[in-house]
């Protein structure tokens, strides 16, 4: 296994600096593909599609906005009768943030929807530790005319609008677009190795993969030697 070369620290400092002017030259060409994104056209939503949650069966595609003006849909591929969790949807599902207090202060709600029906759904949040909310639209078609009409996609991101009770999509995306709501892959590509898969442009030697082929849910990791053998995981403590 390869590792990175090792230079004085003048001469790093020198290649960081360097770095950093196509960093700041890819955040500005992201800054202006996120205006262009801005500028979309919206289109109305006019099926009245129905919600499934643990306490209502009866929700409106307006009603998950929960008062305010934006809302983000992930659409997990979780399927009605099937035992299959995503390992994808599972790990895009670990890096949701514990509490949307930001992401409201922004009058942008968050929900997940899929086709399992609720005690399915439950089920696998109570197994995985989420407390994010997450609806059913069994019996509907919104997954099918939401996602799958969009190239066959079987997964993917949507963001909607409202005016009052009137919903609008401003966008939606699927594939390597859902990535930037998980901070596993975003943190791992700021390190030597990166994401150690196959289809990336590593120097030889690197650890590498097939794509995907080592991602899990995350109770199903083998237990880590390292931590279990240094046992350093404990909080750190402030001397008083």
């Amino acid at each position: 296994m390869n590792y990175p070369a090792i230079v004085s620290r003048p001469e790093w400092q020198a290649g960081r600096n360097d770095l950093l002017k196509a960093e700041k030259e890819l955040m500005r060409a992201h800054d202006a593909l996120n205006a262009r994104r801005r500028r979309l056209p919206m289109t109305e939503i006019v099926r009245d599609y129905r919600f499934a949650s643990p306490t209502r069966n009866d929700l409106r595609l307006v009603d998950l906005f929960e008062g305010r003006d934006q809302l983000i849909i992930y659409h997990n591929m979780l399927n009605h009768g099937s035992d299959h969790i995503c390992p994808g949807c599972s790990k895009y599902s670990d890096n949701l943030m514990n509490n949307f207090a930001h992401l409201h202060a922004r009058r942008t709600s968050f929900t997940m929807v899929s086709r399992a029906k609720v005690p399915q759904i439950e089920r696998v949040k109570a197994r995985m530790g989420w407390t994010f909310p997450w609806v059913s639209c069994h019996g509907t078609s919104f997954h099918e005319e939401m996602v799958t009409a969009q190239d066959n996609a079987s997964f993917g991101l949507s963001v909607f609008m409202r005016q009052g009770d009137r919903v609008f999509q401003s966008w939606f995306t699927s594939g390597r677009g859902v990535e930037q709501g998980s901070n596993t892959f975003g943190l791992l590509d700021l390190t030597p190795w990166g994401r150690q898969e196959a289809w990336e442009q590593s120097p030889p030697g690197w650890p590498q993969e097939p794509t995907y082929g080592w991602l899990r849910l995350h109770d199903e990791y083998p237990d880590d030697p390292v931590a279990r053998r240094q046992g350093d995981l404990a909080p750190h403590v402030v001397p008083g």
